[in-house]
């Protein structure tokens, strides 16, 4: 019932390399809050559960701190980690499934030769083996079935990326490609556009009366409460107490008990809001509800809390202008439009072959800036998706392009610069690498899609989104 704040991405195979190696456990005691109970599983791998507390393991063994974990939870660290625990399932399922095996005798020789257990003769020490599984908690099984599962697992890899070396065409191809200089003259459209202040009311009335069906939006009444750890269990930590009350909550909405009673059973007096209507799209409770109101009651989460809210009436109107962020919402529309209008006519221009350097010259009216491209990566004036653009065009050739701002621009090509390639520059091998390496993590990414689809990964975002809470 509770919805997630984002969609989980597909995994990525490639990331299990971060993890390869074993990491002595780091241990937090967080077994208790994510033990037992379906609802404690974070993810489905072909009809098999990995619960929270295998997640939790997961977390221990990879030696990243508490405080890590908190400072990147909003750069979706946790949904990183456990794409890479998947993975490792996914690749385990792959290896049995090509009847992938590791011999006794190239386990023993592989646990001899871990520098770890070696002495400072270079001979093998069973003392040091035994340490090192004491103070990782872990029995010589379980060492050895982790070794088994990371060995196979680089032998798989090596068996999809095999031939991924590039040949000397297609190094010589690449570094072309990502050094390559190229100018490019552009003329900034935005002077071309009515700014939306000069928009009259007249223009804006024209326009409601025109969209009036359109523009007309859902006004609603509701009523909510927030919803916190000190709140319903006086501790300010998201712990297993907490969340069975939140459940006890999502059963009461379940039964259609009445969104005053469980106000009143919870002591908290409700925030009441009138003939409400989302207008500038900021973060703000009311504007969250609105935007997830799907349920006349429902329990929602917002910023390390939870929201109960009810909605009490919906009604669809038009705002008014007397309403200034209603006037500024229909200002903005038609300068979105003027400016979408005229960018088109000139890509349609464009397109038809239309528009050339002549039109070009007349557009800049002694206005064109020219701007040179250090490499197909180079950003730094316009988007990447722009750049790549321009990089596929012939030369003299125009065509619309953006910046990170949102800018428009009418760019040219003007003149493509090749660097001077040798394969007996000095850093021949290195291109060489990251030529391979690049076209490895491509098979590596098909590979990971493959798997996702032939082993059905499904993600329990609730879950997920609980683990994340945790941590905040």
């Amino acid at each position: 019932m509770i919805s997630s704040l984002r969609n989980f991405a597909k995994t990525k195979v490639a990331g299990i390399f971060i993890f390869i190696i074993i990491i002595p456990f780091v241990f937090w005691g967080m077994g208790s809050v994510f033990s037992g109970g379906n609802t404690n599983n974070i993810a489905k791998i072909n009809n098999k559960n990995v619960s929270t507390q295998d997640f939790m393991d997961y977390l221990n063994r990879s030696g990243l701190s508490q405080k890590v974990i908190k400072e990147n939870i909003d750069k979706n660290i946790l949904e990183e980690l456990l794409s890479t625990l998947i993975s490792s399932v996914l690749l385990d399922l792959e290896i049995k499934d090509l009847d992938l095996t590791l011999s006794e005798d190239e386990m023993v020789k592989r646990i001899k030769m871990n520098k770890e257990f070696l002495d400072e003769n270079g001979k093998f020490k069973r003392t040091l083996y035994e340490k090192f599984l004491l103070k990782n908690n872990m029995t010589a099984a379980m060492y050895e079935m982790k070794l088994k599962s990371n060995v196979l697992q680089k032998q798989l890899f090596t068996y999809i990326s095999s031939g991924a070396k590039s040949p000397d065409f297609f190094v010589e191809e690449y570094f072309t490609e990502k050094n390559s200089k190229l100018t490019v003259d552009f003329i900034d459209l935005n002077r071309f556009y009515k700014a939306k202040e000069k928009f009259s009311n007249e223009d804006l009335i024209k326009f409601i009366n025109d969209n009036s069906d359109k523009l007309k939006q859902e006004h609603i009444d509701f009523s909510y409460i927030i919803i916190s750890p000190k709140i319903l269990t006086g501790s300010d930590e998201f712990d297993q107490t907490f969340f069975n009350k939140i459940d006890e909550i999502e059963n009461q909405i379940s039964k259609n008990v009445d969104f005053k009673s469980i106000a009143n059973d919870l002591k908290i007096s409700p925030t009441i809001k009138k003939d409400y209507i989302n207008f500038l799209n900021e973060n703000t409770i009311e504007n969250i509800i609105y935007n997830s109101r799907k349920n006349t009651t429902e329990i929602i989460e917002y910023d390390g809390a939870y929201i109960l809210y009810n909605i009490d009436q919906i009604n669809e109107k038009l705002a008014s202008l007397n309403d200034k962020r209603f006037k500024d919402q229909i200002s903005n529309v038609l300068f979105k439009k003027e400016k979408y209008e005229f960018n088109k006519k000139i890509l349609d221009q464009i397109n038809k072959k239309e528009f050339n350097q002549a039109s070009f010259d007349k557009l800049g009216n002694n206005s064109i800036q020219n701007f040179k491209l250090e490499s197909k990566d180079d950003d730094s004036k316009f988007e990447k998706n722009s750049v790549e653009i321009l990089y596929s065009m012939p030369l003299n050739a125009f065509t619309l392009v953006s910046d990170y701002n949102d800018n428009i621009f009418v760019a040219k090509t003007v003149k493509y610069e090749e660097p001077s390639f040798s394969k007996n520059s000095k850093n021949y091998n290195a291109i060489s690498n990251e030529a391979s390496s690049e076209n490895r993590n491509t098979i590596l990414k098909s590979f990971d899609y493959l798997l996702n689809d032939k082993y059905k990964v499904v993600i329990n975002e609730k879950t997920l989104e609980r683990v994340k809470n945790y941590f905040r």
